[in-house]
């Protein structure tokens, strides 16, 4: 188990990937999460796309791990106050509501540091709070809409397309909103947490998945930005979905065995090695010398025709074993379903199997920073709606009559 953040208890009120992956990934760290859901209803991310089970969507199963479940009213004067019994025990409130749902259930950020004020309250939304677009409701690709991540082009019908790969965007993939924004928000309350320490006070965290998408593609937001500035453009990396004749040296190949690698040796030396380790030494002379990196075909046309049969030659296996031997950067091209049987990913861990005590077999992504000592695995599977109220309720020193007072009053 990974227990960086063992003693740090996680109060989270939110219902989809945003909110729940922000306290899912410091339950992964080590933390207490408790996660307070609305009794009869609770986050309906357990029924948001494929399931496994009733209640057990694929979803549900990865983001929500690492919990518990207390079914609490917040909406009452009853439930309020057990709430604030349960944030004195707390570090850290995650907020996975949009705009200000949580100061009108009495709950907000004010309210928390009347009570607790060296609490660490962090919002993570799509917009996030400040600026216009706070009060609106949000959806993953709205993120990206957002944030610049995709362009679009309208077709004779006037339907509107987006377009993939489109030219200009020189790093590819599409971004995940709701995960960059847990990555952020996360990463900003560990620091807090640092902080708190050290002063005593608290934080309130903004997080926004538009700011995050846009931050994750910093890289390229920066070459639009100041595309004007620029005084030397003979070297700009080659956009994606750039002809491969044009970027030979970082392309993809097929091998032997129809699969796939990726070749990446746009600096010298690693050009070098690869022509000595293929036996093709009469292409050691094709490089710009005038930078240190070259994307290009150094001035011959048929570099790609003349690559295409070299790496037909061996199996994707033997292209990684040559690469680790001269060091080449090479790799395999992964298929989502090719990462299960990946060697190096298989020895990372970060593909995790696990088993649910309802949904059964589950295969999700472990804990992409390994720590020493603490080899990652789940403390807790996703949980049913309100499996730990009586649990986490007898913490606060409430007798089993008392807790089935406020469930018959629809408190819990």
């Amino acid at each position: 188990m990974i227990r960086l953040l063992e003693g740090i208890r996680v109060l989270e009120c939110a219902m989809l990937p945003t909110g729940d992956q922000t306290s899912r990934l410091l339950g992964d760290l080590g933390a207490d999460v408790i996660k307070i859901e609305r009794p009869g209803t609770g986050d309906y991310l357990r029924e948001l796309g494929d399931r496994i089970t009733p209640q057990n969507s694929v979803f549900h199963l990865l983001c929500n791990r690492n919990k518990r479940s207390v079914e609490l009213d917040l909406r009452g004067d009853d439930g309020r106050s057990i709430f604030f019994d349960l944030l004195r025990t707390a570090d850290i409130f995650v907020d996975g509501f949009a705009g200000d749902a949580c100061e009108k259930l009495g709950i907000g950020y004010a309210a928390q540091a009347e009570v607790k004020p060296d609490i660490i309250y962090c919002q993570a939304s799509g917009f996030g709070t400040r600026g216009p677009y706070g009060q609106i409701p949000v959806h993953g690709y709205m993120m990206g809409a957002v944030a610049g991540q995709e362009q679009y082009e309208i077709d004779d019908e006037g339907v509107v397309r987006q377009v993939l790969n489109p030219q200009g965007q020189y790093f590819s993939g599409s971004i995940d909103g709701p995960l960059s924004t847990a990555l952020y928000a996360g990463l900003t309350a560990v620091a807090a947490l640092r902080h708190r320490d050290l002063t005593g006070e608290g934080a309130y965290i903004d997080a926004a998945g538009a700011d995050a998408v846009l931050a994750n593609q910093c890289l390229d937001a920066v070459m639009s930005w100041n595309a004007d500035r620029v005084t030397d453009r003979r070297n700009p990396p080659p956009p994606v979905g750039m002809d491969p004749r044009k970027r030979p040296k970082y392309t993809w190949y097929r091998t032997k065995d129809d699969k796939i690698v990726l070749l990446a040796a746009i600096e010298h030396k690693f050009w070098d090695n690869f022509c000595r380790a293929v036996g093709r030494e009469d292409l050691l002379d094709v490089k710009n010398t005038t930078f240190a990196v070259d994307f290009a075909d150094g001035g011959r046309r048929d570099l790609l025709d003349e690559l295409v049969p070299v790496f037909r030659e061996r199996t994707a296996a033997e292209w990684v074993d040559i690469a680790r031997r001269y060091d080449i950067p090479l790799s395999p091209a992964n298929s989502k379903l090719d990462l299960l049987s990946d060697e190096h990913l298989r020895a990372r861990e970060i593909v995790h199997d696990s088993v649910h005590p309802v949904a059964g077999p589950y295969t999700s992504t472990g804990w992409p920073a390994p720590v020493t000592g603490q080899p990652f695995d789940l403390r807790r599977p996703a949980p049913a709606l309100g499996q730990h109220t009586e649990e986490v309720l007898a913490e606060l020193g409430l007798s089993a009559d008392e807790v089935a007072g406020l469930r018959k009053r629809g408190v819990v």
